[in-house]
């Protein structure tokens, strides 16, 4: 049907379309071109989606991994100027839920109650110390409580063993008996058991543990937000030495808090509202901290007020914790904006180049049609429609895939960046078409690269291009903004130069070249000065592929770096494992039992002694901590050699009776003068002498140190053992875990999963390294494209050059020497571009946000995350790019040789 159309429109004279024919007459250029912007679109639409998802899981994640002791809203009611019969009203149950029923009425939008995970109740606000003896006490401190009666604990717990405590009759302060329950790791820890009687200072009052429970969901707020009512705690007083003590949580019946008026824990209605994060999401983050500001001290706190009583108190640090997560996204989103422009801009301008190739591949014909009077107009508005047939389409089923893939996030960024890929695809083959035939003519001079000088128009578009440029990284080096167009810019402005002086050492190299022996460096030489300018265009977005690629690799490897030292720091070593207590020593089996973990190298027993006081000043009274290490010299030298810090001071040997040589840091060496000291520790009395001044050992952190040989102690049990490796981590926590008293384990591994754990840092760290994989990819596409750009006349050259006895190898050696300029001017001069981008983001992008996962952003002491530029970061990029070049290149030549000779030696012979 379609032959017998056409053939009825040759009969009557009617032209056929224009767009339908072009794009059946190439329909491989099309569809290749359709599929380039469709990609295009596609990342483009997808990236900011992907970026929102990842804010939005970042900020639930974070709210829902923070301790629910912070997340919660806490409002709390404390009135000891009540007459106590008032007091009592004020804390039984059905006061305290109806205060909570009120409470759920006046929590403003957006933010969302968890009912589920809600609490309330009445609790001590005070430790209640227990006066039992036989109770579990460490360090002769016996254990304290918190009471609360908090309702649901039916609904949250499950009854392991006894009962459900209940209240009998009326219960007041006058009450002497009341029943609790105890979470099962209480039970454990304490050694308690139903039936078992508590009694506490300063109250007549009677605990009688009845059940003991274990949690349903020992992660839910219900739980975490007073995490002793479900697992006790290891606390030490504030006192030299301190000592230790149990805190551990009862659980009452809810109508049992009037009870704790008897006591002296001063007890309180509390309610805890926990918040929902399931539609927590980083675009309602602002009305979300004001609404929380409000509640805390604004007019919801009035309604608050009215909601239970004018004395209620409203705390809560989950504005804080959104605050943080805020200064966490605003700190890595420079970092993202880098990858993205870069990328961005190197797919821009691939598009730019697919589209300057078909108007090269068409240029007879565009030159034909303004001879016989086509306008500019007409041929670039006819030129516009065929484009856009190709790219809308392309562009929406882009559009469409990034919503498929990321739902969820918002519409119109995805929109404007898939439009603007369309645009893009729409206008560039007509503004290069009209570009290169703005003069009516079938013949056009060859613009030799080489004799080509540049005009006023172009001169006045680079200074301009100088100086804005020159604008946006001021702005940038001062904080103002900008830094993820560094490194565009600076790739640009090179671009600009390199090709301004290319030509110059192009036209030297030809006349040494001329008068030389030798086909192939004459060939290559003319062959490069005879280059269009327009060829030049594949050398911007090299240099912007090597540019980002260098500042993505010392992105990457500055932050594995610093991960890796503050790893070393946190757990002092590839492994670690200490005892719990002063000076307590390792029980037995430990040392030999790691020594045989597969994967250690080297162990190092040390002494540990934080308990020494360092005067201030020389003969004041103020002290401060000092850590005492003493090691076996032999040993611990072996370890640091196995663990890459061959260059860490070693204490030298000590001598029995005499004063002991001993390194130390630089405050203690300013205390301590040369002159010998004598110290005073839990493992005995030493003199020392500071002979060497070094930076602490990873074990001891940043702590003000002393290091000596443990041979000169009076005691010397191992308190840490040092490990150096790849140990096993299965059987070492097997070996630490059937130890008694169980000593503790701390893995450089997990350290430094932990400083990796944040969802946005892992989310930013993805996309950065995808945004610099795409730039890679767009540069290899844009090899590529110049490559097959004189395809057609490098094939025809090299196929009469083999006729006239050119060797195969020298077929090589030319296609290959072809991309040499190109490769070298994107190499040299990414590698300079991607230095001063380094430089001039370091004090902007930081680092250490993107490092590290604490609250502050910050690592230990002494470990800092900066951007440097090394040398493999810079110079991997660049070799990257020179093999793909020359692979593009010789997979060339092995075309041709396999498919193309014959048949340009027949078109020869035509």
């Amino acid at each position: 049907m379609t032959s017998v159309v056409e053939g009825l429109r040759r009969v009557r004279g009617v032209p056929a379309p224009w767009t339908r024919t072009r794009l059946r007459t190439a329909r491989g250029a099309s569809c290749a071109f359709a599929a380039l912007v469709l990609l295009t679109a596609f990342l483009a639409a997808y990236f900011p989606r992907a970026v929102q998802a990842n804010e939005d899981r970042g900020v639930r994640r974070a709210v829902a991994e923070t301790a629910a002791s912070r997340t919660t809203v806490d409002v709390g009611l404390i009135r000891p100027d009540l007459a106590p019969g008032e007091r009592a009203r004020t804390l039984t149950s059905g006061s305290v839920a109806e205060g909570y029923r009120a409470l759920l009425r006046t929590v403003p939008a957006p933010v969302r109650v968890d009912a589920g995970q809600s609490s309330y109740g009445v609790r001590t606000s005070k430790d209640l110390q227990a006066t039992d003896k036989d109770l579990p006490s460490p360090d002769a401190v016996l254990p304290r409580f918190t009471a609360a009666a908090q309702a649901g604990l039916t609904e949250h717990a499950r009854l392991t063993s006894g009962r459900w405590p209940r209240a009998k009759g009326t219960v007041s302060e006058d009450t002497e008996r009341v029943e609790v329950a105890v979470s099962g790791a209480t039970a454990k820890a304490l050694g308690l058991k139903t039936g078992r009687l508590l009694h506490v200072q300063g109250a007549d009052l009677v605990f009688v543990v009845v059940g003991i429970v274990e949690p349903r969901d020992p992660e839910g707020a219900w739980w975490s937000a007073e995490s002793q009512l479900r697992t006790p705690t290891m606390t030490a007083t504030s006192g030299r030495p301190p000592q230790k003590y149990w805190r551990a949580g009862l659980l009452l019946p809810p109508a049992a808090g009037p009870a704790l008026l008897g006591t002296l824990g001063q007890p309180e209605a509390y309610w805890r509202l926990a918040p929902r994060t399931d539609g927590l999401t980083a675009g309602v983050l602002p009305r979300y901290t004001a609404a929380l500001g409000s509640l805390k001290g604004g007019p919801d706190l009035l309604r608050v007020k009215e909601a239970v009583e004018a004395h209620a108190v409203v705390s809560t640090d989950l504005d804080a914790v959104i605050a943080a997560h805020r200064g966490l996204s605003r700190a890595l989103s420079p970092v993202v904006t880098v990858a993205a422009v870069g990328a961005g801009a190197v797919a821009a301008v691939t598009v730019a180049m697919a589209a300057g190739l078909s108007a090269g591949r068409r240029r007879a014909e565009f030159a034909l049609l303004r001879a016989r009077g086509a306008s500019l107009a007409g041929l670039g508005g006819r030129l516009l429609a065929e484009s856009a047939s190709l790219a809308v389409p392309a562009a929406g089923l882009g559009l469409l895939g990034a919503w498929a893939l990321e739902p969820g996030a918002g519409l119109w960024p995805s929109v404007l960046a898939a439009g603007a890929v369309a645009v893009l695809g729409c206008v560039a083959l007509p503004l290069r078409a009209l570009a290169s035939h703005r003069k009516a003519g079938v013949h056009q001079e060859r613009e030799d690269l080489a004799a080509a000088r540049p005009g006023r128009g172009r001169t006045v578009a680079e200074l301009t291009v100088l100086a804005v440029a020159v604008l946006v990284l001021f702005a940038a080096r001062r904080g103002g903004g900008g830094a993820g167009a560094v490194p565009v810019l600076l790739a640009l402005v090179a671009a600009l130069v390199l090709v301004r002086c290319y030509p110059l050492p192009l036209r030297w190299a030809a006349r040494v070249a001329g008068r030389a022996r030798g086909l192939t460096g004459f060939l290559f030489f003319a062959r490069a000065g005879r280059a269009a300018p327009a060829g030049t265009l594949p050398l911007f977005v090299l240099l912007i592929a090597v540019t980002t690629a260098g500042v993505g690799g010392a992105v990457l490897s500055d932050v594995a770096g610093a991960r890796d030292r503050a790893a070393l720091a946190t757990a002092g070593a590839d492994a670690r494992v200490s005892a719990t207590g002063a000076l307590a020593a390792l029980p037995r089996g430990v040392d030999e039992g790691a020594r045989k973990v597969a994967g250690v190298k080297e162990v190092a027993p040390v002494l540990i002694d934080e308990t020494v006081a360092l005067p201030v000043e020389t003969g004041a009274q103020s002290t401060r901590p000092l850590a005492l290490m003493a090691v076996d010299p032999a040993s611990y030298g072996s370890f640091l050699r196995a663990q890459g810090l061959g260059g860490a001071p070693v204490p030298p040997r000590a001598e029995r009776g005499g004063v002991v040589d001993a390194v130390a840091s630089a405050r203690v060496a300013k205390v301590f003068g040369t002159k010998p000291r004598e110290i005073s520790s839990l493992a005995g009395h030493v003199r020392v002498r500071v002979t060497r001044v070094a930076d602490g050992p990873p074990a001891l952190g940043g702590t003000d140190f002393l290091l000596l040989d443990r041979a000169a102690l009076a005691r010397r049990p191992t308190t840490d053992l040092l490990v150096a490796g790849e140990p096993d981590a299965k059987a070492l926590r097997k070996i630490v875990d059937g130890a008694r008293p169980q000593p503790r384990l701390r893995l450089r591994a997990e350290a430094r999963a932990a400083y990796a754990d944040s969802p946005l840092q892992e989310g930013v760290t993805r996309l950065f390294a995808a945004a610099v994989g795409a730039a890679a990819g767009y540069a290899l596409l844009a090899l590529l494209l110049h490559a097959q750009a004189g395809a057609a006349e490098r094939t025809a050259l090299l196929v009469r050059l083999r006729v006239l006895g050119l060797s195969r190898r020298g077929t090589r050696t030319l296609t290959l020497l072809d991309a040499l300029p190109q490769t070298l001017l994107a190499a040299g001069g990414g590698v300079l571009v991607g230095w001063g981008a380094i430089r001039l983001l370091a004090p902007v992008l930081d680092l250490e946000r993107l490092a590290f996962a604490s609250a502050d952003g910050r690592g230990p002491e002494g470990v800092v995350a900066s951007l440097h530029a090394g040398a493999g970061v810079l110079l991997l990029p660049a070799a990257g790019i020179a093999v793909l070049a020359a692979l593009v290149s010789l997979g060339q030549a092995w075309w041709l040789r396999r498919t193309r000779m014959i048949t340009e030696l027949r078109a020869g012979d035509a």
